[in-house]
């Protein structure tokens, strides 16, 4: 594992491995970089450049995080969408990484529209894996302040075990009982991070325009059982001018990378090649 130290001196860690396009990986809240191992051990033939976002895995939350952006739990600190873009920024100029393909899983996805409102010029092709450009619903801010309640009166672990059960797919649950333990090792944040993850989540911008601005390709993948973002919310993507291949998996929930990497590598290695040099 390597290192890098952020604008504010926090320290993220990340993975880069292997040679070929550069990729980076984004990975969904509330668990680790580790989720893309699964699906980095079956690409060949790429540079896999893989973080853990801010307040994850090893990373630290830092300090000076805005407070009162969420007005349903207004003294909450707010992880944003634009800090944690910030960060990706921070380590590719580290690893003086000029270009890249960029693929983001729910959370991940959602900053990758943040950096293409800040650095489209670095961005060669989008892969968003159970992610959406819309905006939180009421009805999700309502679940996002009771979520932080939980986390600052009851700790994490009870909430942990049950995000372990819902975002992975029926399927993979009934299939791969193990993968159910396999996440929740995974799932390694404070309640101070679960409270301001939560914030930036519900506070994110509505991307639904900028999709339409997206000139790059995009690789969309859905997953049929994903309790949290669904296909026809995915299908927006479609409408990006760089042209969207969109693929569902019937049998996948949230964690779609991490339930069915095979899969997921089968769709992403023939769309990558455009990639190559």
């Amino acid at each position: 594992m390597n290192g890098v130290s952020l604008v504010d001196s926090s320290g993220l860690g990340f993975t880069d491995a292997g040679s070929g396009p550069a990729v980076v990986f984004l990975h969904p809240t509330p668990l680790d970089r580790d989720y893309w191992r699964p699906l980095t051990k079956e690409l060949a033939g790429i540079r896999a450049v893989v973080p853990d976002l801010r307040g994850h895995g090893v990373s630290e939350l830092g300090n000076g995080l805005p407070v009162g952006g969420f007005s349903m739990v207004p003294d909450a600190p707010v992880l944003t969408m634009e800090r944690l873009a910030t960060d990706v920024l921070a380590l590719l100029d580290q690893l003086s990484l000029r270009k890249a393909v960029f693929a983001g899983c729910s959370i991940g996805g959602y900053v990758l529209l943040e950096l293409w409102r800040r650095a489209p010029e670095r961005m060669t092709g989008l892969v968003f894996i159970c992610s959406k450009p819309q905006p939180d619903a009421t009805a999700n801010h309502a679940r996002r302040a009771e979520t932080i309640q939980r986390a600052r009166t009851e700790g994490v672990t009870a909430l942990f075990d049950s995000m372990a059960q819902n975002l992975l797919g029926e399927s993979s649950r009934r299939e791969r009982p193990e993968i159910v333990a396999e996440v929740r090792s995974r799932m390694t944040l404070t309640p101070e991070a679960v409270v301001a993850v939560q914030a930036g989540l519900a506070t994110r911008a509505d991307s639904v325009p900028t999709v339409a601005t997206i000139g790059v390709p995009i690789l969309a993948i859905a997953g049929g059982e994903d309790s949290a973002i669904t296909p026809a919310e995915m299908e927006t993507f479609r409408s990006a001018p760089g042209g969207c291949d969109f693929q569902l998996l019937p049998n996948a929930g949230h964690l779609a990378a991490y339930e069915q990497p095979r899969k997921v590598a089968s769709l992403m290695a023939p769309w990558l090649r455009q990639f190559e040099l």
